[in-house]
């Protein structure tokens, strides 16, 4: 049992990593000047972070939506992660999406600001979580 608590550890980390990358090329993209790139970022970096927690748990799913609904109910509902990130991640699923398949949506400079603040906001509470339940584990 030990190797499964260990290799739960590694995928949070691996894909706190993965976020805090994500997050990154948001921030670069946004000052390019390329907002859609930048929300499809932002959100993929909120993903990720939601990924990190739920491995955690040994929890993921093959769709978005799933994600989504696990994190919420493991994390949000059980008052882990405060409850203003379940908006934040609903509106990046969404611009997201926009930004990708809507050929009409213009991503604007103001949201696509927001879109990454919240991105950083969901991913210092999750990594916070994150590093906290690794280092209480460590400690029993």
């Amino acid at each position: 049992m030990p190797d499964m608590i260990q290799q739960q550890r590694d995928y949070a980390l691996y894909r706190l990593e993965r976020a805090e990358e994500d997050l990154q090329s948001a921030k670069e993209l946004f000052a390019d000047g390329h907002y859609r790139g930048a929300n499809n970022r932002a959100y993929y970096a909120i993903f990720h972070s939601m990924r990190s927690a739920l491995a955690l748990k040994s929890v993921d799913s093959s769709k978005h939506s799933g994600v989504i609904a696990e994190f919420r109910r493991l994390f949000i509902k059980e008052g882990f992660i405060p409850v203003e990130v379940s908006q934040m991640v609903g509106s990046a699923f969404t611009i997201r999406n926009a930004s990708d398949y809507d050929d009409m949506f213009i991503a604007s400079k103001t949201e696509t600001n927001e879109q990454i603040n919240n991105a950083q906001y969901v991913y210092d509470q999750v990594k916070a979580y994150v590093m906290s339940d690794i280092t209480e584990s460590l400690h029993i």
